[in-house]
């Protein structure tokens, strides 16, 4: 008997509080449950705002900028680096094309994108005759000669095309992209110069319509994973 009522006691002390307990006993057990309860709720709502937030704020899953327009290929015709015309649309067309500007003595935004770019294709596999096409505009005619813009290029890939032309025609070749015109900043004692210009690379696709733009900084990565879904003609959203 006396092991049986152990087991009673035991059971009704796990069932929490009766009418018989001290009301005092009973009110802080209550005020425990509610505090449990609450916790509880706190912490669902935490996490509950933490998957919002990240729900909300997803990057896209393209490297680049979307274009809230898609823009055409501008039709533009310069020189090329053998010294001869060079019509952007017809020697490009169903070619998907990367389109810059920039110079041969950009102390940082050219060579590295351009670096970046070459890597990224030879991870792929990817030249000229593999659909890609890579056309760099000088903004510095003045300095960036057929021969000194060949030169150039060919350190990175010697697939790129390199175009010049008069000042006038590289200023229309800017306004034709959309891209801000170029600006040479004041000549130090030496007479050198820098020249500030925009950086992005403007993507064609075959169809010879821009959807997307990779701003300075792209990654190595982000090529690789960006170049073969735009080449199979999947249209950035």
């Amino acid at each position: 008997m006396g092991s049986a009522g152990t087991d009673v006691q035991s059971a009704e002390d796990s069932a929490g509080p009766t009418p018989g307990d001290d009301p005092e006993q009973a009110i802080a057990g209550n005020r425990r449950l509610l505090i449990a309860f609450a916790a509880i709720g706190v912490v669902v709502l935490v996490v509950g705002l933490v998957v919002g937030t990240r729900s909300r704020t997803a990057p896209s899953d393209w490297a680049g900028t979307v274009l809230e327009r898609p823009q055409e290929k501008p039709d533009l015709v310069l020189t090329d680096t053998s010294g001869r015309p060079y019509d952007l649309r017809a020697e490009t067309e169903g070619v998907m094309t990367l389109l810059m500007f920039g110079y041969t003595n950009c102390p940082d935004f050219c060579p590295i994108s351009l670096s970046t770019l070459s890597a990224a294709m030879e991870d792929l596999d990817l030249t000229t005759g593999r659909g890609l096409r890579m056309v760099f505009v000088t903004v510095d005619p003045a300095r960036d000669t057929p021969e000194a813009l060949r030169s150039y290029l060919d350190r990175f890939n010697v697939d790129f095309v390199g175009l010049t032309g008069t000042p006038e025609q590289v200023a229309a070749a800017q306004r034709a992209a959309g891209v801000p015109p170029a600006a040479d900043d004041p000549p130090g004692e030496d007479g050198d110069y820098t020249v500030g210009h925009a950086t992005q690379m403007i993507a064609y696709q075959a169809d010879g319509t821009a959807r997307i733009v990779y701003p300075f900084g792209t990654r190595r990565t982000d090529w690789n994973r960006d170049l073969p879904r735009l080449l199979e003609g999947e249209r950035p959203t």
